[in-house]
């Protein structure tokens, strides 16, 4: 859900998607008016935190991307949206510019503040945590 990743810094990470419409979650949502789902720009605000939870907040000294068995902690697992405010929409040939904020962290939550604008016009914005969590209770193996 991320195409590019703009900017990153401690607590502020700037990503990018465009919307080709060919994407499994534009098919019949809604059907002569496609848009992206809010489900889904709730998923792009939430992987744009996570990438900035995997490059300044990872506990693992070793981390590979390509073998999940391997990591000791699965990084910005979902579990809280406070608020999704949605005043816009998002169609095909459009590009989102996707922002993640980190307001709060006391290990292992993160709480972030996310937005997303299109052609420089805020269409979303939401506040939720995420959390590193052990791979084996992710996984159901502990």
């Amino acid at each position: 859900m991320v195409d590019q990743v703009r900017e990153i810094d401690d607590d502020r990470v700037l990503t990018s998607k465009t919307i080709i419409g060919e994407e499994g979650f534009i098919q019949g949502h809604f059907p002569g008016a496609p848009i992206v789902p809010g489900a889904m720009m709730q998923e792009m605000t939430t992987q744009a935190a996570g990438v900035l939870i995997a490059a300044n907040y990872n506990p693992m000294a070793e981390f590979d991307t390509e073998d999940p068995f391997f990591n000791t902690y699965a990084l910005g697992v979902l579990v809280k949206i406070k608020s999704a405010r949605y005043r816009g929409f998002a169609r095909p040939g459009q590009t989102l510019v996707i922002e993640a904020t980190l307001i709060d962290h006391v290990d292992p939550v993160f709480d972030f503040v996310g937005k997303i604008t299109v052609d420089d016009k805020q269409i979303m914005r939401n506040e939720f945590q995420l959390s590193n969590i052990l791979s084996k209770k992710l996984q159901g193996t502990a």
